[in-house]
């Protein structure tokens, strides 16, 4: 059994691997952004008769981010950079201060967070770093910008990080899923209108309200009840792929993606 900590529990993918792994067995630190949610998983943890350990932690705060660490860096096992936020809009007409708060969460504060558990497990020798990336990270999807770019610097970063801490005992790995049907992609295009103004913007609004209606619908997202499976299922183990993909057949449409760049013509 592990001792895991997990940030971004709060809901969705994160909320339903922090009990799934605790139902396994494994000691889970569950980490929410905010203090409500802090009571909702406790409650939800405490219906399922779960033992699990849930504290405050909004990654972009360097206070939250030290309280947890003093209190949990020297136990756990695993450590798993799941927090994260999404913008949505066309990338040519998007105030730039709501992708660089994007950034500020999923790529900055998430290798601020990880950054002192690195230093830990190197100095004992052990240790793995997972982090919740996207098939976003290392595919294109329009009117997505944002997420999309953040995700592509989280795959780089996670790169790195592998080839420099491999040497030094320490794993790292990436979680790449799909679209599931958690809310989060609901959310992430809600943003849209808060600026996005069809009068004054030279975008059309009509593909943009198309792939809005692709990614909220039953059609693509799927139920994430096999997703947290899968994550509770791979975090604890101690040899996998560096990429995990979820659903499989995502992989495939993704080399098919990654291999068409190198003929694509303007």
């Amino acid at each position: 059994m592990k001792t895991i900590l997990i940030t971004g529990a709060g809901s969705g993918l994160g909320e339903g691997t922090a009990l799934a792994l605790a139902r396994a067995g494994h000691k889970v630190i569950a980490t929410t952004e905010i203090w409500p949610q802090v009571t909702s998983l406790k409650e939800k943890a405490r219906q399922q008769e779960l033992t699990l350990t849930v504290e405050k932690l909004d990654i972009t705060d360097k206070r939250d981010r030290d309280a947890v660490f003093s209190s949990y860096g020297h136990q756990v096992d695993i450590v798993v950079a799941n927090a994260a936020i999404g913008e949505t809009g066309p990338l040519a007409e998007i105030p730039v201060d709501r992708v660089r708060r994007v950034f500020e969460t999923n790529v900055f504060s998430t290798l601020e967070f990880v950054q002192p558990y690195a230093r830990e497990f190197v100095e004992r020798g052990k240790g793995k770093i997972v982090l919740t990336s996207s098939i976003a990270g290392f595919t294109t999807f329009p009117y997505l910008g944002p997420y999309v770019a953040s995700k592509h610097a989280l795959e780089g970063m996670a790169q790195l990080l592998y080839e420099e801490l491999a040497p030094l005992g320490v794993k790292v790995a990436t979680l790449n899923p799909g679209p599931f049907r958690t809310g989060f992609n609901d959310r992430m295009y809600n943003t849209l209108d808060q600026w996005y103004d069809p009068d004054a913007c030279f975008t059309p609004e009509k593909p943009i309200r198309s792939v809005q209606q692709q990614f909220a619908g039953d059609d693509l997202q799927q139920d994430p009840a096999a997703m947290i499976d899968e994550m509770a299922r791979l975090i604890p183990l101690d040899e996998h792929r560096f990429r995990n993909v979820y659903p499989d057949s995502f992989e495939a449409s993704a080399r098919e993606y990654q291999d068409g760049l190198w003929d694509r013509l303007i």
